[in-house]
């Protein structure tokens, strides 16, 4: 497990920018973190580092957008699912192993059906713009 500190959301989305270096396609990470933690902000970063410069922001009413990079990167929203059917509705499975990386905010929501070797990343918000993240994952991380 890596953990880190930051001080500002410019320093929250660099963070993501090295981080996006050691993704591969198909890889799953699940974001915890409390409202306001900086989890978009994170993606962010890993936006713009796997080559995506558009507007990144919460999908928590489309459930998923598709950032046009390269690999693909969706970045979910699972705040509003309570069942495996909704889970269902909002086209999760097919995303799965398409050479894509999957950036799941609110992921607590559907831990039992997150693949085997997701990389968790848990935002911790302290005082000001002050954050903790850890990141758990295979040996890259």
């Amino acid at each position: 497990m890596l953990t880190y500190q930051s001080t500002s959301a410019p320093q929250t989305e660099a963070l993501a920018r090295d981080l996006a270096e050691k993704l591969r396609p198909d890889d799953v990470l699940a974001f915890r973190g409390g409202l306001g933690a900086g989890k978009t902000t994170f993606v962010r970063g890993l936006a713009a580092g796997l080559g995506d410069s558009s507007e990144v922001s919460s999908p928590t009413f489309a459930i998923v957008h598709e950032y046009r990079c390269t690999p693909k990167l969706y970045h979910f929203d699972m705040y509003r699912i309570t069942s495996i059917d909704d889970l269902y509705s909002t086209g999760f499975f097919d995303y799965l192993e398409t050479g894509a990386i999957l950036a799941i905010e609110w992921s607590e929501m559907i831990d039992d059906a997150l693949p085997e070797n997701t990389t968790f990343i848990t935002i911790t918000a302290g005082e000001g713009d002050k954050r903790t993240i850890c990141i758990e994952g295979d040996e890259r991380f």
